[in-house]
C-alpha cells in the first residue's frame, strides 16, 4: 500500500468533502458504437471526437474518479492533490479550441517566473546563497544567469530561440498519425495516394526546420549533456536545464536520446505562450473535468467504477465489447483502450486472439520509471535560505518548478546510477511545486500543499518489493535534502503520500510507473511508439484500437493519442476498415 500518513497535527485539521471527476447519471446501456476504456484525459479526448463524428460512445473509469494521472484527490482533509501529475502545458491547442475547455471551466493559473534552482553554499559576506531564477522575461534571465557566467548569459537568449525554432517545428508531427508506411507500400494505386496524405505533417516538419535538420538529429539522439556543453559552462545553468532532459525518465544526462526529453518539455503551450506550464485550478482534475463536460455536452456516457476484466472478441476474431468485472456485458462496434499496451494486450485481451511473437513483442516495451511522487501538506510555505520569505508570505519563486540537489550535473548522474543498481538515490534529483501558491481552494488558509517528484527510485529495491519502511525512509531522505536548502520544512509538515514506481502502477495503471506509459526512448518514438505494428493505434485485432500515451506521440503530449486515435477510428468506420 502506498503511504499517506497524517502527524498529530494533521489530525486535528478540519475535512472537507472530498471534490473529484464522477460520472453522469444515464444509465449503462448494454450496446455503443464505441467504448472507450478508462477515463484518463486521451481517453475523454477520443470520446469527445468520436461523439462529435455521429459515433455514440461510452466511457468506463475503473476508479471512483476520472481523469487517470490528471486527477485531483483529497488525500487529506482539505488538501487537495494533484495526485500524480502536476502541472499542465503540452495540451494540444486545437483540442483547448475544438472542445470549448475554458467554457467547460478550464482554468489555468501562469507561472512567471517558472524555474528556480538555490544553491546549497555559504552565503559571501552575510548575504543568501545564491539561486538561479529563470521565467519568460530574457533580460531577467539573462541577470540571473550572469551571477554564474557572464559567457552563458549572452549565449542563453540564442539557445532559447534555437531550442524554440526545433520544437515548433516539430508541432505537424504531434497532431497526426504516423507516416501509413504500409499503406504508402501496399495495395491499390489509390490506397497509395490516400496514404501518401500522412507524409504532409513529416514534410512540413522538413520545411520548417530547412537547414537545421541536422540540429534536430543531433539533439533527438544526443546526449543532453553534449547539447548543453555546447552552449554553457556553468554547473547551475546546465543541471537546471539538464533536469527536463531526465524528467520522468529512467537515463541520465550524459545517456543518448535525453535531448529529445528536454525537447519534449519546452513543446509547451499555454494561453499562446511558447513553453509554458502552468498549474490548473483545483488541480490537474480540473483538465478532466472540463474535457469530460464537454464529452458529455455531445452526448457521451461517463461512467466510474465500471472495471473492465476482459475484451469481448467474436468468433470472426474482432472486438465486439467488454465484460466487466462484475460480469455485466456491453457490447460495441469497436473499442478503444485508453490502458497502457501491456495492459491491454497482457491483463484485457484474450491470449488465444494475439499471437505468440506479437506477445513477445509487447513483452520488449521498456516501462522503467525512476519516479517516487509525494505529496505533502504543510502547514506554512518553506522558507529557503537562498530567498528568505518572512512571515509565511510567498516570493515570486515559490510558484516555480523548485530544483532542489541540482547545483551540478554530477549529482544528477550519482543519483541515476544508484538506481540503476537497485538503490533508491541518497541524494535523488528533486521537483518541488506549490500550486496553492497560486491556487488558494487547494488547502485551508495558511496551509499549502507541495508536490515533491523525485528521482531516482527503482521498480524493486535490490530484487525484492518495496515496504512500507522503505518508503517512509526515502521519505525521509527527501525531506531531510529539503530542509537543508528550508529550515523548518520537516516540523512543517502536516501528512505526506508516497507513492514509489509500483504504487503509481497499481493505483493509476502506470505500468512499471511509468507516467508516460511507456518510455520516451529513441526505440519507442513516432513510427515505433508503442511497436512498429502499433503505430497507426490498430492492433491486430480488428476493432481494437489504443488510444492511450503509448501511443504517438506519447506522454506528456495531453490529449493527442486520443485525438489521432479518434481519427483514425472514425475514417476506419466511414470506409469499413479494420472492423
Amino acid at each position: 500500500m502506498a503511504a499517506a500518513v497524517w502527524t498529530n497535527r494533521g489530525r486535528r485539521l478540519q475535512a472537507l468533502l472530498l471534490r473529484g471527476s464522477r460520472s453522469n447519471h444515464s444509465a449503462l446501456k448494454t450496446n455503443y458504437d464505441a467504448l472507450i476504456i478508462g477515463g484518463g484525459h486521451n481517453g475523454l479526448v477520443a470520446a469527445a471526437y468520436l461523439q462529435k463524428g455521429g459515433v455514440k460512445t461510452a466511457v468506463l473509469e475503473r476508479r471512483h474518479v476520472l481523469g487517470g494521472a490528471a486527477v485531483s484527490e483529497e488525500i487529506f482533509p482539505g488538501f487537495h492533490f494533484s495526485r500524480c501529475s502536476y502541472l499542465l502545458s503540452l495540451l494540444r491547442p486545437h483540442i483547448y479550441r475544438d472542445l470549448e475547455l475554458k467554457k467547460h471551466g478550464l482554468n489555468v493559473f501562469m507561472r512567471d517566473p517558472h524555474s528556480y534552482t538555490p544553491m546549497l553554499e555559504e552565503g559571501v559576506k552575510g548575504a543568501p546563497p545564491r539561486s538561479l531564477i529563470l521565467g519568460s522575461d530574457l533580460a531577467k534571465n539573462q541577470d540571473e544567469i550572469g551571477k554564474f557566467s557572464q559567457k552563458d548569459a549572452k549565449n542563453y537568449p540564442e539557445f532559447a530561440a534555437y531550442l524554440e525554432k526545433l520544437a515548433s517545428a516539430i508541432h505537424p508531427l504531434l497532431d497526426a498519425p504516423p507516416v501509413d508506411i504500409r499503406g504508402i507500400t501496399a495495395g491499390s494505386p489509390r490506397k497509395r495516394l490516400t496514404a501518401a496524405k500522412t507524409l504532409l505533417p513529416f514534410l512540413k516538419c522538413g520545411l520548417k526546420l530547412g537547414g537545421n535538420i541536422p540540429d534536430l538529429y543531433q539533439i533527438i539522439t544526443a546526449p543532453i549533456m553534449k547539447i548543453l556543453t555546447q552552449w554553457f559552462d556553468s554547473e547551475p545553468l546546465r543541471a537546471t536545464l539538464a533536469t527536463d532532459g531526465v524528467i520522468g525518465a529512467m537515463t541520465s544526462p550524459s545517456n543518448p536520446g535525453s535531448g529529445y526529453v528536454l525537447l519534449h518539455h519546452v513543446m509547451g503551450e499555454l494561453e499562446k505562450e511558447k513553453g509554458a506550464w502552468g498549474y490548473v485550478e483545483g488541480g490537474m482534475g480540473g483538465v478532466s473535468r472540463a474535457i469530460a463536460k464537454a464529452a458529455q455536452s455531445y452526448g457521451v456516457d461517463i461512467f466510474t467504477e465500471k472495471d473492465v476484466g476482459r475484451i469481448l472478441i467474436d468468433s470472426e476474431g474482432a472486438a465486439k465489447g467488454v465484460s466487466l468485472k462484475d460480469g455485466t456485458e456491453i457490447h460495441s462496434k469497436v473499442v478503444l483502450s485508453n490502458a497502457t499496451p501491456y495492459i491491454t494486450f497482457k491483463s484485457l485481451t484474450p491470449k488465444e486472439a494475439l499471437s505468440e511473437e506479437f506477445m513477445k513483442a509487447v513483452d520488449q516495451i521498456d516501462y522503467t520509471s525512476p519516479v517516487t511522487k509525494i505529496n505533502v501538506a504543510v502547514d506554512k510555505l518553506p522558507n529557503f535560505l537562498a530567498s528568505p520569505t518572512p512571515h509565511n508570505k510567498p516570493g515570486p519563486h515559490h510558484q516555480c518548478s523548485i530544483h532542489l540537489n541540482c547545483e551540478h550535473v554530477d549529482v544528477l548522474e550519482a543519483a541515476y546510477k544508484e538506481a540503476m543498481n537497485g538503490r533508491p538515490s541518497a541524494r535523488p534529483m528533486l521537483e518541488m511545486t506549490i500550486p496553492s501558491v497560486l491556487d488558494p481552494t487547494l488547502a485551508p488558509p495558511g496551509c499549502h500543499v507541495v508536490s515533491l517528484f523525485t528521482q531516482f527510485t527503482p521498480y524493486h529495491i535490490e530484487g525484492r518489493e518495496w515496504t512500507e519502511q522503505d518508503r517512509e525512509a526515502f521519505a525521509d531522505t527527501v525531506f531531510d535534502w529539503v530542509e537543508q536548502y528550508a529550515p523548518g520544512f520537516k516540523s512543517s509538515v502536516v501528512g505526506r503520500d508516497i507513492l514509489s514506481p509500483p504504487d503509481l502502477e497499481r493505483i493509476f495503471g502506470l505500468t512499471g510507473g511509468n507516467i508516460f506509459h511507456g518510455s520516451m526512448s529513441l526505440d519507442q518514438l513516432y513510427l515505433a511508439r508503442p511497436l512498429p505494428s502499433l503505430s497507426d493505434y490498430r492492433s491486430p485485432v480488428k476493432g481494437l484500437y489504443l488510444c492511450g500515451s503509448g501511443c504517438h506521440p506519447g506522454g506528456g503530449v495531453m490529449g493527442s493519442s486520443g485525438w489521432n486515435a479518434a481519427l483514425t477510428v472514425l475514417s476506419d468506420l466511414k470506409h469499413h476498415r479494420n472492423i
